[in-house]
């Protein structure tokens, strides 16, 4: 009689199936005249948010990061370049570490892609090369949770102390 070969092998906290660009534009609304005065590095502005979507399987998720970023001769634009990078994951963790994982460890994964790809496309739109730096996914969750709290407590009633009750009487 044979053995059966099986591993039991344990299920993986955290999976990408799929990683795509699900949205992108990129402008350079004057060109061709704005080359002619890039004597100097523009100023750049970027914006990066995440958002996640629950997807058919018990913990089936989309995750993308959403970029928007612009960069200014002076008052004029030079380009405006927007992405959204999006990956299919499945989420295998207790609910407390659901969070930190959606907003801190898959973005994190993610953003080396973002910063491959806007690199690349403002190259190959003629445009000097642009260095993104690396993003503290752990400070923005810090300071969007600190947020939430500080709306939190604004939005409840306050209650009243000893004094200003008997003050009613």
């Amino acid at each position: 009689m044979e053995k059966e070969n099986t591993i039991n092998a344990p299920q993986s906290a955290l999976m990408i199936h799929n990683q795509y660009i699900k949205d992108m534009s990129i402008e350079i609304p004057l060109a061709p005249e704005i080359f002619k005065e890039m004597t100097q590095a523009p100023q750049m502005h970027m914006d990066i948010s995440m958002n996640n979507k629950k997807l058919e399987g018990e913990n089936d998720f989309e995750i993308s990061l959403v970029t928007k970023m612009n960069g200014n001769l002076g008052e004029k634009p030079l380009f405006i370049i927007e992405l959204t990078y999006s990956a299919i994951v499945s989420v295998n963790v207790a609910p407390e570490y659901m969070e930190p994982i959606m907003m801190i460890e898959l973005p994190r994964l993610l953003f080396p892609f973002v910063r491959s790809i806007i690199a690349n496309s403002l190259s190959q739109a003629g445009l000097p090369p642009v260095l993104i730096s690396p993003i503290d996914f752990v400070a923005m969750y810090q300071a969007r949770k600190a947020k939430e709290a500080e709306n939190a407590n604004q939005s409840a009633p306050a209650e009243e102390t000893k004094d200003q009750k008997k003050k009613k009487k």
